[in-house]
């Protein structure tokens, strides 16, 4: 019987914006708000925060432990391993990626992917919503892979700048792996809703603070930009980082 887990990446360290998982966001620490929308996922069994040995982190995994969370701990930079690790201890297959600077994750969403991938195993290895091209917002990226992709890229990966991004190596290799992407019927990849900057978080303040919670979808917070456009400035110049 599979278990679908969802392992969620999750550090203090960001060259950016240091400390963001934990800052406030509605009164409650910002990977708090991420959490609860990522347990609204029908198709999720079990989500794991993945972080890292160092001291710093001491204060995620005490949260980990207050909330009665599932926590590992691993590598900093060899997030590839940090996964696998992650993915023995809690049986994990197929394994959910999700990124803890993405507050606005939407569990619709997720579990569009979740069920794209079931419903195409055992023909592919991998789905997510940001291939062939991106269409959803940058914020709301789900990866799914089965443990076999996972187990294989772990082994055989050698390139550390792939393995610090965990599946650099199924991506590059589509003659190894099979690829599924999920696409949205209307083009919003112009929209960054991940946190990466303090203007990346204030944008997110801002559709938190008009909901008053974390309990809105993200087509309800698509409206709220269309009708506040000006929202759009606010981190329209903050560049992605290159793997």
């Amino acid at each position: 019987m599979t278990r679908t887990v969802a392992i969620i990446q999750t550090r203090m360290g960001s060259t950016r914006l240091p400390g963001k998982v934990m800052k406030d966001l509605l009164g409650l620490p910002m990977i708090v708000r991420q959490m609860n929308r990522v347990k609204r996922s029908s198709l999720i069994d079990d989500i794991v925060i993945a972080t890292t040995t160092k001291p710093a982190d001491d204060v995620i995994v005490k949260l980990c432990s207050d909330r009665g969370w599932n926590c590992f701990r691993g590598s900093e930079n060899d997030v590839l391993d940090r996964y696998y690790q992650a993915a023995c201890v809690f049986d994990a297959d197929p394994v959910v990626r999700i990124t803890s600077d993405c507050p606005l994750i939407e569990p619709e969403t997720t579990d569009l992917v979740i069920r794209e991938y079931q419903k195409r195993r055992p023909h592919i290895d991998y789905a997510c919503n940001f291939l062939p091209e991106r269409t959803y917002p940058r914020g709301l990226d789900t990866e799914v892979f089965s443990f076999d992709a996972l187990k294989e890229s772990w082994e055989d990966d050698r390139n550390p700048a792939y393995r610090e991004h965990v599946t650099q190596y199924i991506l590059k290799n589509p003659d190894r792996f099979r690829i599924h992407g999920v696409m949205n019927d209307k083009d919003y990849s112009h929209m960054r809703w991940t946190v990466d900057t303090p203007e990346d978080f204030l944008l997110v303040q801002k559709i938190y603070g008009h909901f008053g919670s974390d309990d809105f979808s993200w087509k309800e917070a698509l409206e709220f930009i269309r009708l506040h456009p000006e929202l759009l400035e606010i981190n329209r110049n903050i560049q992605q980082k290159v793997i």
